[in-house]
């Protein structure tokens, strides 16, 4: 059975993740985060990053990290779902080559000194990510607060990024977390795709498989993204359905009858 990456004459998998991050789409809203990102970065800040599920927050974490200097910064990305203080401690003991203590507060300690040889002695700034920031515990997001006061309020150890979907916002505005809420350096909410957006989107992943021709019609597109409601991890999943679809039936133009088949028959049924 022919696969359509060979019906279309593409040169990989368009609408997925083995796309590299600097062939995909900047938009406005990605230039800003990252410019934001990269200020955290720089000056050791506290920043708080979110959108709704599939906006692309991590994609753009992603090339945030791989445009970082190695030289300067040491990035240390964590993302569990369940993440406690001590899951904490070891993972970014383990990305730092250490065997992290048994005792939670000996690898606290630890880490604190493994901070320290990175910033004194090695001279790069260390970038704590934490991925899926919306799931963090209330015990988390005090631990969290203990990172800000490593070395109290007249220098900070740490980058220190919390990314996460919408919910992070209302959690960080409840009173209980107030103290932290006021430590966040910079906010920033990665809206959805607008239509002009979409469009753009699906052209780059196109280009970037070497798509020979034009393969969705304006009017395709348009039905993409009102279903998709300019959300790229959908556009993603509706797109390689299409493609799909219009490989089993000997189609190269992909047009708006066929999208609606394609959601009707396998997101809607």
């Amino acid at each position: 059975m022919t696969t359509f990456e060979v019906f279309f004459g593409f040169t990989g998998t368009p609408f997925s993740r083995d796309i590299a991050v600097n062939q995909l789409l900047e938009t406005e809203s990605t230039k800003e985060m990252l410019g934001r990102l990269n200020y955290v970065a720089r000056t050791r800040a506290f920043g708080v990053f979110t959108g709704d599920t599939g906006t692309g927050k991590t994609t753009t974490i992603r090339r945030f990290c791989q445009g970082l200097d190695a030289n300067r910064y040491h990035v240390l990305y964590i993302s569990d779902s369940v993440l406690t203080p001590r899951n904490f401690y070891w993972e970014t003991l383990h990305e730092l080559d250490y065997e992290p203590r048994f005792y939670r507060g000996d690898a606290k300690r630890q880490f604190q000194k493994a901070l320290a040889v990175l910033v004194d002695n090695d001279k790069k700034t260390p970038v704590v990510i934490v991925d899926e920031s919306h799931l963090l515990s209330r015990e988390m997001l005090e631990e969290i607060r203990f990172l800000l006061n490593l070395r109290m309020d007249s220098y900070s150890a740490l980058s220190l990024i919390l990314v996460g979907q919408t919910e992070l916002r209302k959690t960080l505005k409840l009173q209980v977390n107030k103290a932290i809420a006021q430590r966040v350096d910079m906010r920033f909410h990665l809206p959805v795709l607008g239509k002009e957006e979409t469009t753009a989107y699906i052209a780059r992943h196109l280009a970037a498989v070497k798509a020979p021709a034009e393969i969705f019609t304006q009017a395709a597109i348009g039905v993409v993204h009102e279903y998709c409601e300019g959300i790229p991890r959908m556009v993603n999943k509706v797109a390689i359905a299409c493609l799909m679809a219009a490989t089993g039936q000997n189609h190269k133009l992909i047009d708006d009858h066929l999208v609606r088949v394609v959601i009707e028959s396998e997101f809607e049924s």
